[in-house]
């Protein structure tokens, strides 16, 4: 896939995620097949640009190319200036925000709150174009609610202005991530414009990869949530696609030290004390629907040092390995 003078070695993506896509989770989907991983959104409140949380996601170290960012406001100056700021510490494609559907978010009016305001869209996407020479890209939804559905409009506004590459959450914002995704719609966008379009929404396995490109007929398709606790989804899609069949599920060994090793990262990345907190959820993720794994993770909520972390999740999985050299998922956690 080609983002305007970017080239992306396939078409998986990872969608930005806010306390998810951090560099380490970035590092470890891209190592797994994922041709590019967007960043956690970043503010365009300049006020906010020497702050820790921003400075760490703006810190690209060692990251494999291609590196994208995802900006967040309403201010066309403001944007242009995030978008600057981030081209100077390493962005090579800058993304805008214009699908996120949390209150905080669209309360600012930002985000998907922005599909409301046509004019103001043509602004933002304008100031930013012209404020950067890197691809710029756009993410957003169907529409603000089921009655006011534009996303082909945004599209075609977007084309124009110079956006090199769409994402398109297939749900408005009033639908958060309720219902089915809007496949229709999407194809009615990428029918609608000539450069790449990207289908966001719902895509939880290979089989489903290949139907949404097939029916969509977009370029590409990115993955948020499935990618959680299993990132190596990238490269069972990947296989899918080129061969039409199914990789065996990793063994428990390689998954044991997949989660070792994120986890490692995470204290590397964070400091020891954050780290092992935020390394909680990923540890959740990466348990869910395994046998015994409700208890495992109350008892993991418990633990307070980084060397009884890594050995619980150790034995853990040396428990899990005497059953099955491969993991095997309980039927109910297949089901939801």
């Amino acid at each position: 896939m080609q983002i305007g003078s970017i080239s992306i070695k396939n078409n998986l993506v990872v969608a930005p995620m806010a306390g998810v896509t951090d560099r380490p989770f970035r590092q470890l989907c891209k190592k797994f097949g994922a041709g590019m991983a967007v960043s956690e959104m970043v503010t365009s409140n300049s006020l906010l640009y020497g702050s820790e949380k921003t400075l760490r996601r703006a810190n690209h170290e060692g990251e494999v190319d291609p590196i994208s960012v995802q900006i967040a406001g309403a201010d066309p100056k403001m944007m242009a200036e995030a978008a600057q700021f981030n081209v100077d510490h390493g962005a090579q494609i800058i993304d805008i925000n214009m699908g996120c559907p949390a209150k905080k978010i669209c309360n600012v009016m930002a985000g998907s709150a922005l599909l409301k305001d046509e004019p103001l869209v043509q602004k933002i996407l304008s100031s930013v174009v012209k404020s950067v020479d890197v691809p710029v890209t756009l993410k957003i939804r169907t529409g603000w609610d089921t009655k006011n559905r534009n996303a082909v409009e945004i599209a075609k506004i977007a084309e124009d202005i110079g956006i090199k590459a769409l994402a398109i959450h297939g749900r408005t914002r009033a639908c958060l991530y309720m219902g089915d995704a809007e496949y229709d719609t999407i194809a009615e966008v990428k029918q609608s414009v000539r450069i790449p379009v990207i289908a966001n929404g719902d895509i939880t396995s290979p089989e489903k990869a290949k139907f949404v490109l097939d029916y969509t007929g977009v370029d590409g398709v990115m993955i948020g949530r499935a990618a959680q606790g299993k990132p190596w989804i990238f490269r069972e899609i990947d296989h899918y696609l080129k061969t039409g069949k199914h990789l065996d599920n990793p063994s428990t060994y390689e998954i044991k030290n997949i989660t070792i090793a994120h986890v490692k990262e995470l204290y590397d990345f964070y400091g020891e004390n954050a780290g092992l907190k935020i390394a909680r959820k990923h540890i959740s993720w990466y348990t869910k629907g395994l046998k015994n794994s409700a208890n495992f993770r109350h008892h993991m909520n418990t633990i307070e040092t980084i060397d009884a972390q890594i050995k619980t999740i150790e034995d853990y999985f040396n428990f899990l390995s005497i059953e099955s050299p491969y993991i095997k998922y309980e039927e109910e956690m297949l089901v939801a």
